[in-house]
């Protein structure tokens, strides 16, 4: 296989990894297991990973760009906050449902960062991907609608990643769209209440001098 590029063998090293894990979870997802997945020797992975963790790290990345990709591949237009909020999380509920062990390789990934001293950095890095993406999203939805945000996006986008985890492990759960689609709907419902035309804000701080 020494005539395959690296990025090759990276890629595919990569996505073989998802599917061990989420398959058999983490620790099924030894070196060997992910090489043999791949069709590759175990060389292979060595040439291109300094460890599993050093996998680990670049699947994080390689799933979360999937995820952009699918969900921010052109902006979401319309005439209502709580419509575009609504369209970018179906966006993300298709991704969902169209492959399952993709997003319960991630919740696996998030876990056993959590429970590893060297990799905890992995589940902040995940993190702070989820947020970034949400608040892109939000400030280009409000942006388009001519709205402003009555607090800091940054706060918003962890509202409504934190509202994705909860609809991301029922669904995975249950199964359930009917369920899936009431969560969208009070999600999206929820998060456009945090924004404001820029004359409401006005008044509302006006009014808030005067109170005080």
């Amino acid at each position: 296989m020494a005539h395959i590029p690296a990025a090759e063998r990276r890629d595919a090293l990569v996505q073989a990894a998802l599917r061990v894990v989420a398959e058999g979870g983490v620790g099924a997802a030894t070196t060997r297991a992910i090489a043999a997945e791949a069709g590759m020797p175990l060389a292979s992975f060595h040439y291109v990973f300094d460890s599993r963790d050093d996998l680990m790290a670049h699947l994080v990345t390689f799933v979360v760009g999937q995820e952009e990709a699918a969900i921010l591949p052109e902006p979401i237009v319309g005439s209502d906050l709580q419509e575009v909020i609504s369209a970018g999380l179906w966006r993300y509920a298709d991704l969902l449902r169209a492959d399952p062990l993709r997003e319960q390789a991630m919740l696996e990934l998030t876990h056993y960062a959590l429970r590893s001293a060297d990799m905890a950095d992995l589940a902040r890095r995940q993190y702070e991907h989820y947020f970034s993406l949400a608040a892109s999203a939000l400030t280009s939805a409000a942006t388009h609608l001519g709205l402003v945000w009555d607090r800091p996006v940054d706060e918003v986008a962890r509202i409504l990643v934190a509202l994705t985890d909860g609809m991301t492990i029922s669904w995975l759960v249950d199964r359930d769209d009917a369920a899936l689609s009431d969560i969208i709907s009070f999600a999206a419902e929820s998060v456009a209440r945090f924004a404001r035309t820029p004359e409401r804000a006005h008044r509302d701080e006006d009014d808030v001098t005067r109170t005080t």
